[in-house]
């Protein structure tokens, strides 16, 4: 009953982040974009107002990690097949050059991974491994358009027969997605992003 508790709760945040976020969508729709540069909260309110929305596609990967520390194969599919459907959401038209190409290559990436994820419902090992890349993934869109709040990137150093592998939370209590409640608290943030 808790874990459901907190899997609601989670579920509510998300959705009143991503309904807050489409709040400001009006805010400087024209400028200069993305041509004052990289820097992570620069980014992140352009990312946001003029070209498309991460926060969805964020709220579902948080989703998915919390399926997966939770042993959860079917709730892993359903925030994976969520991630597609907010995927196809985010508009990239205004980008420049170089950030489309990255946003692209990254969201043909995500979509990938994705689809593996969803369509393997049974085999939660499958998942994890898809996890690694999207992990990677999200920390690329996050240091390239920001993700409008704080985020840990967390490093498990015994997945992957010690070679170790690492996700993005939006707190710092561990909660390891690649080995559930085998070793739920395994690993140590890294970095905090904003």
């Amino acid at each position: 009953m808790t874990m459901k508790h907190l899997f609601l709760g989670l579920i509510t945040a998300a959705v009143l982040a991503f309904a807050a976020c489409n709040g400001n969508t009006g805010k400087n729709a024209e400028g200069t974009g993305h041509e004052a540069g990289h820097s992570a909260t620069g980014s992140a309110g352009n990312a946001s107002n003029e070209q498309g929305d991460f926060a969805e596609l964020f709220a579902h990967y948080q989703h998915l990690t919390f399926a997966l520390s939770s042993d959860n194969d079917k709730e892993a599919a359903n925030a994976a097949q969520g991630m597609l459907e907010a995927l196809s959401k985010i508009e990239s038209a205004g980008f420049n050059a170089d950030d489309k190409a990255t946003y692209d290559d990254i969201a043909a990436d995500i979509k990938e991974n994705a689809e593996h994820i969803a369509g393997n419902v049974g085999n939660i090992a499958h998942q994890r491994e898809h996890l690694v890349v999207l992990s990677k993934d999200f920390y690329d869109i996050t240091k390239t358009f920001g993700a409008g709040k704080p985020l840990y990137k967390v490093f498990c150093p015994m997945y992957s027969n010690n070679n170790g592998a690492y996700w993005l939370s939006d707190t710092k209590e561990v909660k390891n997605p690649y080995y559930g409640s085998e070793m739920l608290t395994c690993g140590e943030v890294q970095e905090e992003l904003m």
